[in-house]
């Protein structure tokens, strides 16, 4: 059983992990809507930022660094995809 101190800064963490985890799969859910809408400089530009969301979330811990770079990967697959 953890302490109270070690439970409260769990919970602390865990609260801050989640915004910055929820903020980059909104980021990354839009992205992939405008990859299905189809208009190829939206496109660039939303896959640009949640490239630079899942890097934020990787720098700070929130995800693990691989995770953010297969993201990233499928994304830009996605983007190639849909410029054809």
């Amino acid at each position: 059983m953890p302490s109270e101190k070690s439970a409260r800064a769990a919970l602390k963490k865990a609260k801050y992990n989640r915004h910055a985890k929820s903020a980059a799969n909104t980021v990354v859910a839009a992205t992939r809507r405008t990859i299905a809408a189809g208009d190829q400089e939206q496109i660039v530009s939303a896959v640009r930022r949640a490239a630079s969301a899942l890097d934020r979330a990787a720098n700070s811990g929130t995800i693990h660094k691989n995770n953010a770079s297969r993201r990233k990967s499928r994304l830009a697959r996605s983007l190639l995809a849909a410029g054809q």
